[in-house]
């Protein structure tokens, strides 16, 4: 399969951290609910987040420059494309939002690269093996 598609909810000031995709090209778009704001940056010569540079993404179906940190909004049914490269942050204001995504198919694991390092989830003492594995749960509990 080439592509892939998923929701996503994102409630009110619930922050999507700044983050990149190695090969993942991406539509993100709001599918109802409040305004969708998404944080822009492009990337520097190896790759990394660049504070200092903009981009060119694609808004509502047309071709956009962006400055270092513009923030479009995107109201119900307004999308935005990032290619890979394109460093992103994205949260609702005013209210929850309904965040589809279809994107290129990649492996979560390698493939999201974050500016800041996070954990994927608060840390848990298992007092119990799981019932149904995550992707990033293979290797901890299948070796």
């Amino acid at each position: 399969m080439c592509y892939a598609e998923k929701l996503l909810i994102s409630r009110q000031d619930q922050l999507s951290p700044m983050h990149t995709h190695v090969l993942k090209a991406e539509d993100i778009i709001n599918r109802g609910g409040a305004t969708l704001i998404i944080e822009l940056f492009g990337s520097g010569n190896a790759g990394g987040f660049a504070e200092d540079r903009g981009g060119v993404v694609w808004l509502d179906g047309f071709r956009h420059h962006y400055q270092p940190g513009e923030k479009p909004r995107l109201a119900p049914g307004e999308n935005v494309t990032l290619r890979p490269g394109d460093w992103h942050a994205f949260w609702g204001e005013g209210g929850d939002v309904l965040i589809g995504e279809v994107s290129t198919v990649n492996d979560d694991e390698t493939d999201n690269i974050f500016r800041d390092p996070i954990g994927r989830f608060a840390e848990i003492q298992e007092d119990v093996a799981p019932t149904h594995l995550l992707v990033s749960d293979y290797s901890k509990w299948l070796g």
